[in-house]
């Protein structure tokens, strides 16, 4: 086995890989690309990669936007991203260099690769998923088909200006596939389609035409060669989009499963924390809404915790642990953790839990709720509780540092000691006010989400209005929607209508709720 040594002071040599972030969707990136994001250095990303594939890279990385966008608008130029490429990697950096796409299929991969090779700097490439197969895929039409086409090309509508004669023969590629498939086209659509017809494809032929593939804004425009050029125009349809020619986008009208989900094309701003948004978002994306996070809440941990590590000394005093929320069961537990304890030492406890997110948070450290209330909610959970007899029971409730008293207050009422213990706080959020205030402005937004009363109220804090005019002026005919009956009740305090709140106060039904109420207004 041969081994190597570097000299003291010598650099180590570092290595660059090209990895194909895909063609938009984050979820398209390969498990190794994956891999090496999370234990990059230094990233050199396109104006293509999805900026939620960032979120993958270690925060002591170097992030380096190296963007091409049409009409000239680049961060580097070519030259100057093969520098910075060999720099890094000579300075003894693991580089991640991000393509939109597939880094061999028309993104000058070829030409970063020779250049590192004539600099001597090792490299791995790692393939993604192109924007071919992910604008046919997700817009319901398949490349090759049985009864339509075995053969398709990939072909890019914009060459390389420098050179002196074109290396396409456009006429030819009329009828020399089935399918064609053609990158960057747009800008030179009309010539296009103009020589393919002239080449001998049928004028008839359908054609699609997407943009921004795979992900919610992903718009699409069906027509023939004689009709797409003028429907593009019509449409507003620019880069980045895909042109696909060919008798195969038939079958789009059967398969289009993408852009039918019944939140395809809706901007829903969710406000929950960012430790917490994930399952909201992911759930609404799945109906194929985009996204827009605006956490209105952070959670903080307390400057004193002398209060609740008092209360876990007293543990077998207390009949019933009331947990509300996975961040009360989080928090609950860390500090009985750093207080030498486990599990075990909530023996002979009850455990109510408010809903199915906190009892699932619950049965991570291994133990499941004693009671779950029918109706998710405080009022529900104290009902459930005054049905199981609590006078003169002695309940220990971790929450945050301001939480509603409904509860407490109706168990106190009924004769219970309610010991009321803060184990974190939320404090506003603050950098995300103007984005949203300029989106409503824009009346770019669907609808909003709200899953507690903080998020309301840190929500129009951060937007700044001065009264509730101004607020519903700001909304216009934006929607909104609750979790449920407090939080409701919170917007009105505002003067704004609910227009959306499930019946389970859920996460799960939260989405369901908005999934039916815009499948109903689809329908009208």
């Amino acid at each position: 086995m041969h081994e190597s040594f570097s000299s003291p002071g010598e650099m180590q040599m570092g290595k660059v890989y090209l990895v194909g972030a895909g063609p938009g969707d984050p979820g398209l990136l390969t498990l190794r690309g994956k891999e090496l994001l999370e234990r990059a250095e230094v990233v050199v990303y396109d104006y293509l990669a999805n900026p939620k594939l960032l979120k993958l890279v270690p925060g002591t990385a170097k992030l380096i936007y190296a963007g091409k966008k049409g009409g000239g608008l680049h961060a580097f130029t070519q030259e100057g991203i093969n520098k910075l490429l060999v720099e890094h990697a000579k300075a003894g950096k693991r580089v991640v260099r991000l393509k939109g796409g597939d880094p061999f299929i028309f993104g000058r991969g070829g030409e970063e690769i020779q250049e590192l090779a004539i600099e001597g700097v090792p490299f791995e490439v790692v393939p993604g998923v192109t924007s071919a197969s992910a604008a046919a895929t997700y817009t319901g039409i398949p490349i090759t088909h049985r009864e339509y086409t075995a053969s398709v090309a990939f072909v890019t509508g914009h060459e390389d200006p420098t050179k002196k004669f074109s290396s396409i023969d456009w006429q030819k590629l009329g009828t020399g596939a089935g399918t064609l498939v053609i990158y960057m086209g747009i800008k030179n659509l009309e010539d296009i389609v103009r020589q393919l017809v002239e080449g001998g494809r049928s004028a008839d032929t359908p054609v699609a035409v997407v943009r921004w593939a795979s992900t919610p804004r992903q718009r699409s425009v069906v027509g023939t060669l004689s009709t797409i050029a003028g429907l593009v125009l019509a449409e507003g349809i620019k880069p980045p989009a895909l042109i696909i020619v060919g008798e195969v986008v038939q079958q789009r009208h059967r398969i289009n499963w993408f852009e039918t989900r019944p939140l395809f094309g809706k901007r829903i701003v969710v406000t929950r924390t960012r430790e917490q948004a994930s399952e909201l978002v992911q759930q609404l994306e799945e109906q194929g809404a985009e996204c827009l996070e605006y956490p209105t809440i952070e959670i903080k941990e307390l400057e004193d915790y002398s209060e609740i590590d008092h209360a876990l000394k007293q543990l077998p005093d207390y009949d019933w642990l009331l947990l509300t929320s996975p961040n009360a069961v989080s928090f609950f537990f860390q500090r009985l953790q750093k207080s030498g304890l486990d599990s075990r030492a909530l023996a002979g406890l009850r455990i109510a839990a408010v809903g199915k997110a906190t009892d699932a948070a619950l049965k991570g450290f291994g133990l499941a709720a004693d009671l779950l209330p029918q109706h998710f909610t405080g009022e529900g959970l104290a009902e459930a509780l005054l049905a199981t007899g609590v006078t003169g029971k002695h309940f220990l409730l971790p929450q945050a540092q301001q939480a509603s008293r409904l509860l407490p207050e109706m168990l106190a009422g009924a004769g219970a000691e309610i010991s009321i213990i803060p184990v974190y706080r939320t404090v506003p959020a603050t950098m995300y006010g103007e984005a949203l205030q300029e989106e409503l402005q824009a009346g770019a937004i669907d609808l909003l989400t709200f899953t507690s009363s903080s998020t309301v109220s840190n929500c129009f804090a951060l937007l700044g209005c001065k009264d509730s005019q101004e607020l519903q002026q700001l909304l216009g005919t934006t929607l909104v929607a609750a979790i449920g009956p407090v939080t409701a009740a919170t917007l009105q305090e505002y003067g704004i209508n609910c227009h959306i709140q499930p019946q389970e106060h859920t996460i799960s039904g939260m989405v369901n709720a908005i999934v039916a109420y815009f499948s109903a207004t689809k329908a009208e």
